[in-house]
């Protein structure tokens, strides 16, 4: 078999300050598309704003995970960059900084290779709702 490179993009609206978006059957779907069997997917959210990470997507986790990044990095504090830009967004690049831009899951048999619970998430960080561009790339065969 021959390795393919396929990227493909998904593009939603968020409401910021933190949005917690499940995107597991988006992403399963555009790999389904691809016929690819086995390989690698890379989710990268484009921005410094947001972040890409998995979770089991229930509202309990939610509301931890909200109260988390508040805890680590209160929206409330002021921070330099807001004094560079004058956003008021400082802690929304620093959530998105600890989290990270990107995850790679691996898949076979044309599924992706999550636990039971486990659903990828794009946690949007921003102090206003955006309109979010998700890069995958898919390396299989």
């Amino acid at each position: 078999m021959i390795m393919k490179i396929i990227n493909e993009k998904i593009t939603l609206k968020t409401q910021g300050n933190p949005d917690l978006v499940n995107i597991t059957e988006k992403i399963k779907s555009v790999l389904k598309s691809t016929g690819l069997k086995r390989g690698n997917l890379t989710v990268f959210v484009v921005g410094s704003t947001a972040a890409i990470t998995t979770f089991e997507y229930e509202p309990g986790v939610i509301e931890d995970m909200q109260e988390l990044y508040e805890k680590l990095i209160p929206k409330s504090k002021h921070y330099k960059h807001d004094d560079t830009w004058n956003d008021a967004n400082g802690f929304s690049h620093l959530r998105a900084a600890l989290q990270g831009p990107s995850l790679s899951v691996p898949f076979d048999n044309g599924r992706l290779l999550l636990g039971t619970w486990q659903q990828v998430v794009l946690a949007d960080f921003d102090n206003r709702p955006r309109e979010r561009e998700i890069i995958l790339q898919i390396i299989g065969e």
